[in-house]
């Protein structure tokens, strides 16, 4: 995939006063021998779409839409805690990119997740190699699908609590409230920030390699003489 992105795509009038100085993005190889891909799922409004721009080296695809008064009996938002003022939504998915080496590439698929779209999901699980469980502390039952379904499909996972301001709870809590596995990641992120980003994907990567590590064989006893 070429991805050859450069902020000189971006008009001057765009550009803040505090922006930095103008520099040229490197182009991006435009194969990769190995293209690993991992999806970020959770409820409507957990900050998916936030993740996935903070950590992609390129600019993000995204699909977000303007909510419309056409879509209020459907995405029925009022009283839910943190997205009643939101304004957009996606309704596909939100692609991003990490170069990890000459060879390898990440691509990050943030899924939709308004209920009229979970239909989505199970293809993007497809050729995943794991995913991102993102909540909400504030509304945890929203994150109960998104596990269910990556269960069902054997797909390893951690689960990543964004930083709302919400009431605190123990990580305790809150693998009783998901019905958590111990041997299931659990880790407390900012997805508005890159390195807080950065390490729920490492997260996951260690947890990856942990599950595909081979398992010693049972001893066998001696027999008794």
């Amino acid at each position: 995939m070429d991805s050859a992105i450069s902020d000189a795509t971006i008009p001057d009038a765009a550009r803040t006063p505090t922006s930095e100085p103008f520099q040229p993005r490197r182009a991006l190889r435009s194969t990769a021998d190995n293209g690993l891909k991992i999806v970020i799922v959770g409820g409507f409004g957990v900050g998916k779409t936030t993740m996935v721009r903070s950590v992609s080296e390129i600019r993000p695809l995204n699909t977000e839409e303007t909510m419309t008064k056409a879509g209020e009996a459907v995405d029925d938002i009022d009283g839910i805690a943190g997205v009643a003022g939101k304004t957009a939504t996606t309704v596909a998915f939100d692609f991003g990119r990490i170069t990890l080496d000459a060879r390898n590439v990440l691509y990050l698929f943030g899924a939709p997740g308004q209920e009229r779209f979970w239909f989505l999901w199970d293809r993007l699980f497809s050729g995943t190699l794991g995913a991102v469980v993102l909540v909400d502390t504030r509304r945890l039952a929203d994150s109960w699908y998104a596990i269910d379904r990556l269960e069902h499909h054997g797909t390893p996972f951690v689960v990543a609590c964004n930083d709302f301001g919400g009431p605190a709870h123990t990580p305790e809590q809150i693998r009783a409230a998901l019905d958590l596995p111990d041997g299931i990641p659990l880790v407390f992120c900012d997805a508005r920030s890159r390195e807080s980003s950065k390490h729920v994907l490492i997260s996951l990567v260690q947890h990856l390699q942990t599950a595909a590590a081979p398992r010693p064989l049972p001893q066998t006893p001696e027999p008794t003489p």
